[in-house]
C-alpha cells in the first residue's frame, strides 16, 4: 500500500509533461522567431506536428510495454539489445542534467527581474541557481508523489499568465501589427529549416511519462493519455502564445523585448501584470527543474536494473526515491552550472548545451525505428497495419530531418559525446558477463 500510495496519477502526470515541455523558453522565444517574420507560426505547426506524431508513438508503445521504468532507454533496448538502449540511455541521461543545469541558469535570469543582484553578481547568481537545483533533489527525494505534487502546483502557476495574455489579448488583436511572412533578405526555403529546429527545442520532454513508468498508476492506461494531453496542451499554448503577441506588440518592439509577455501584459493591463508575468517565467523555470531532475534520476536506476550501470544506483530511500543516482545527477549539475557564472568558461557551457542537442534527438530516433520493428516481429495490430508502420515511418523521418537539421557541428561532437560512454559499456559487459 506504501508504494502505491507513492504513485502518481493522471493530473500529477499531464503537469510532468507539461511542466518539462514548457520552461521559461516559451517566455522569450516569441521575441527570436520574431525577426522572422510570420512563417515562424508555419514553423510552430509543423514542429508540433512532428511533436504529436512522436507523442503518439511514445504513447502506444507504452500501452505494449507498461509498468517498467526507462521510456526510450527501455523501448529501445527491447528491440536493439542492450548496447543501443545503453547508448540511447547514456546520452539521455548526460543531456538531462546539463538540461537541468541550463534550467537553473534560466531561473537566476528570470529572478534577476526583481533582484537585479543576480545580475551583477556571480556569486549571488551561483549560489541562488544551487540552491534550487538541491531543494528540488530534497524534493525528490521524498518520493515522487510529493515532487508530483509540486510539479501540479509549478504547472497551473506557469499556465495563468500565459493563457491571461492569450485569452485578454484576443480583445485587442490588431492584424495590421502582424509581421509580414518572411522579414528577412534569405527565402522561404532557407528560413524555414532555422524556425523549426528553433521551435523543435521547446517540445522537447514528450517522453516525460514514461521514464517514470513504475511510479505512475495504471501506467498502460495513464501514460498514454497524459502524454497526447500533456503534447496538445503545450502545443496550443506554444502556437496561439505566439500569434496573439504578433497581434499585441510592433515587431520592432518583440524583436527586441527580452519578456515579450511581460510587454504584452504591461500593454493589457499596466505595470503591475508584468510583474505577474514575469513571475509567471519565473515559475515556470522552477516547475522545469523539479520536474527534469525527478526524470533525470531515473534513468540511471534503470541501466542499473540491468546490470548495465553500477549496482550501487539502485538503490533507492524509505520513499522509493532513487536517492544516489539523484544525487549523483545534481553533483555534475551543479558543476556545470557554475561553469556558466565563470567567465572563462561561458563559452564552454554553450558549447556543452550544443552538445546535448543530438543526444536528445537521439532516442526519438531509436524508439521510432524500435515501434516498427517491434510491431513487425511481434505481429501485432494486423488490422491496422497501414496506420501503424505509417506512423513510425512519420517519426522515423522527422526524427532524422531534426537531426541533421540540427547542423553538422551539432552531428558531429553529439555522436562523440555518445561514443565517450561506448567504453563504459564494454566494462559493464564484462563486469557481467552472463548478460547478454
Amino acid at each position: 500500500m506504501k508504494k502505491q500510495n507513492q504513485k502518481i496519477g493522471l493530473l500529477a502526470a499531464i503537469s510532468l509533461i507539461v511542466g518539462n515541455m514548457i520552461g521559461a523558453g516559451i517566455f522569450v522565444l516569441p521575441a527570436s522567431l520574431a525577426k522572422f517574420g510570420g512563417i515562424s507560426i508555419l514553423g510552430w505547426i509543423f514542429t508540433a506536428i512532428g511533436a504529436l506524431i512522436l507523442a503518439k508513438i511514445f504513447s502506444n508503445f507504452s500501452k505494449l510495454i507498461s509498468s517498467k521504468s526507462g521510456g526510450p532507454y527501455l523501448y529501445s533496448k527491447v528491440v536493439f539489445g542492450d548496447f543501443i538502449g545503453f547508448l540511447v540511455a547514456w546520452g539521455y541521461w548526460i543531456s538531462c542534467w546539463i538540461n537541468n543545469a541550463a534550467i537553473a541558469v534560466a531561473i537566476v535570469s528570470a529572478l534577476s527581474f526583481f533582484f537585479p543582484v543576480l545580475i551583477n553578481s556571480p556569486l549571488y547568481a551561483t549560489l541562488t541557481g544551487l540552491s534550487f537545483i538541491w531543494l528540488f533533489t530534497w524534493t525528490s527525494s521524498h518520493g515522487v508523489k510529493f515532487s508530483g505534487n509540486i510539479q501540479i502546483i509549478t504547472t497551473v502557476a506557469k499556465l495563468l499568465p500565459l493563457l491571461f495574455i492569450i485569452i485578454s489579448g484576443i480583445f485587442i488583436f490588431d492584424y495590421n501589427l502582424f509581421p509580414e511572412f518572411n522579414n528577412t533578405e534569405q527565402s522561404d526555403f532557407e528560413i524555414f529549416p532555422i524556425v523549426c529546429i528553433m521551435t523543435l527545442y521547446a517540445f522537447l520532454g514528450i517522453e516525460s511519462a514514461t521514464i517514470p513508468a513504475s511510479s505512475i498508476k495504471n501506467p498502460n492506461i495513464t501514460i498514454p493519455r497524459a502524454t497526447m494531453i500533456g503534447t496538445v496542451i503545450s502545443t496550443l499554448i506554444y502556437i496561439f502564445g505566439t500569434i496573439i503577441l504578433f497581434g499585441i506588440l510592433p515587431i520592432e518592439i518583440l524583436i527586441d523585448s527580452p519578456a515579450p509577455f511581460a510587454e504584452a501584459g504591461n500593454i493589457l493591463a499596466g505595470k503591475y501584470a508584468g510583474y505577474f508575468i514575469s513571475a509567471g517565467a519565473a515559475i515556470s523555470a522552477i516547475g522545469a527543474l523539479n520536474g527534469w531532475i525527478l526524470i533525470t534520476s531515473y534513468m540511471p536506476i534503470s541501466m542499473a536494473n540491468d546490470n548495465l550501470f553500477p549496482k550501487v544506483f539502485k538503490n533507492t530511500n524509505s520513499k522509493g526515491s532513487p536517492i544516489v543516482s539523484l544525487v549523483f545527477g545534481s553533483i555534475l549539475t551543479s558543476f556545470v552550472m557554475t561553469m556558466n557564472f565563470s567567465e572563462g568558461l561561458v563559452s564552454r557551457f554553450e558549447f556543452l548545451i550544443l552538445l546535448t542537442t543530438l543526444s536528445t534527438l537521439v532516442p526519438y530516433l531509436f524508439v521510432s525505428a524500435a515501434y516498427i520493428i517491434f510491431h513487425f516481429e511481434k505481429k501485432l495490430f494486423k488490422r491496422e497495419i497501414i496506420k501503424t508502420y505509417a506512423l513510425g515511418i512519420l517519426g522515423l523521418s522527422y526524427s532524422i530531418w531534426a537531426i541533421f537539421g540540427s547542423g553538422s557541428e551539432t552531428v558531429f561532437y553529439g555522436s562523440i559525446l555518445l561514443l565517450i560512454g561506448v567504453p563504459f559499456y564494454y566494462v559493464m559487459k564484462m563486469k557481467n558477463p552472463s548478460k547478454k
